[in-house]
């Protein structure tokens, strides 16, 4: 009898890294300090949480409008237009379970069999599974650490065929924590327009970019409305990574299709969650702006312990929650130091080649996923493994 469908047994497993190779140890009782994992420390705000009960009480406890409630699309809209210079309407805005949704719809709506996307190494893998699952073939075209990851369109443009549909971009990257500057981007939309590719944008890291830096929404370029899918999510920026909310602007051409998938997945996102996400977009803005302030205090901090590590040089990030030390000074692949760091010191980072081959000679290490006191014994083991070494 035959048992799963091919697009399951013939694709790899979704892979989570060092997460699952911690998990064992943790099993056995010892003191992690998890540096790998892309979730935030701080906890949801409270006037989000208030908002939540509140619709909860009052019985916001039925069916929805299929791609989000009116309300909460409006405001989205008006954020889009204001803050990202995307001409979005409420009938453009899908609210979905998170950018992981997001994406999932994009690529199934989009996709053919034998489609190839490109993924800009170092990439965020979790991706790669949903256009996997949609049937396309991922394609990596690798940036240059040595030039800093400069977003190169002729690095990309080489990795273009004839099957070729889509770019996946991320910005600000995870994992290197470049924020993209705009003739970076500007770069990017002249390749998408001349080849005809769409463009899915991963924002959702947008608020978090340091040092007065600039996100840019590739799809406020010129020509790029109509060929750009720009997934956002509360999830980083709000300290909501469980409530599993995020959105998506779409060109209006698109909307049918990914209604057609979201319909028949989840039907439509938890009603009352979605006037949670309305109190995130709606509130002060110094909650957002404190949790930000937060996050840059962590990243100088951990930067500057880095850097004073034996055989580790690290670049200040300019967005997002991550740092991404070059560890080719110790001379050991970064699988096999991110192992020993596991094993040796009990904390928990990434081998930047799980991010692709540009990613080797590098660690990605989260400095938003645990509290301060947590980081700083983080870093204290870190030094000690090290120096060891």
């Amino acid at each position: 009898m035959k048992r799963v469908a091919q697009r399951i047994s013939g694709t790899p497993k979704k892979s989570f890294g060092m997460y699952q190779k911690a998990a064992a140890l943790r099993g056995a009782g010892h003191d992690l300090i998890h540096l790998e994992l892309g979730r935030p420390a701080a906890d949801t705000p409270e006037h989000i949480k208030r908002a939540t009960i509140d619709a909860l009480l009052a019985g916001d406890v039925h069916y929805s409008d299929l791609p989000g409630t009116a309300r909460l699309r409006n405001v989205l809209a008006e954020k889009l237009q204001a803050r990202n210079g995307i001409a979005a309407e409420p009938e453009t805005v899908l609210v979905t379970n998170g950018l992981t949704h997001a994406a999932f719809a994009v690529f199934m709506a989009l996709l053919d069999q034998g489609d190839e996307v490109i993924l800009i190494d170092p990439h965020y893998p979790q991706h790669i599974g949903k256009i996997e699952l949609a049937g396309a073939k991922p394609v990596f075209a690798a940036l240059d650490p040595a030039d800093d990851f400069r977003l190169a369109p002729e690095r990309i443009e080489s990795r273009i065929t004839s099957r070729t549909r889509m770019i996946v971009l991320v910005n600000p990257v995870n994992p290197t924590g470049r924020v993209f500057t705009r003739a970076e981007l500007e770069g990017l939309a002249e390749l998408a327009r001349r080849h005809d590719l769409l463009v899915f944008a991963d924002e959702v890291y947008e608020d978090i970019v340091y040092d007065e830096g600039e996100h840019v929404s590739i799809a406020s370029l010129p020509g790029m409305a109509e060929r750009t899918f720009s997934a956002f999510a509360f999830t980083k920026s709000f300290a909501m990574d469980g409530w599993r909310i995020g959105y998506l602007a779409a060109p209006t051409w698109a909307m049918a299709g990914l209604l057609k998938i979201t319909a028949n997945d989840v039907t439509h996102v938890n009603t009352f969650i979605q006037a949670g996400a309305h109190a995130a977009i709606t509130g002060p803005g110094d909650v957002l702006a404190a949790l930000v302030e937060e996050d840059r205090r962590k990243r100088d901090f951990v930067v500057q312990r880095l850097n004073q590590m034996p055989g580790v040089r690290c670049a200040l990030p300019q967005g997002a929650i991550y740092a991404f030390p070059d560890i080719s000074g110790t001379g050991l692949p970064s699988q096999l130091l991110a192992d020993m760091i596991l094993e040796q010191a009990h904390v928990v980072v990434e081998a930047g080649s799980f991010y692709g081959a540009a990613g080797e000679g590098h660690l990605r290490i989260c400095f938003g996923s645990e509290g301060f006191a947590r980081l700083e014994e983080g870093m204290d083991r870190l030094s000690s493994f090290f120096n060891r070494l």
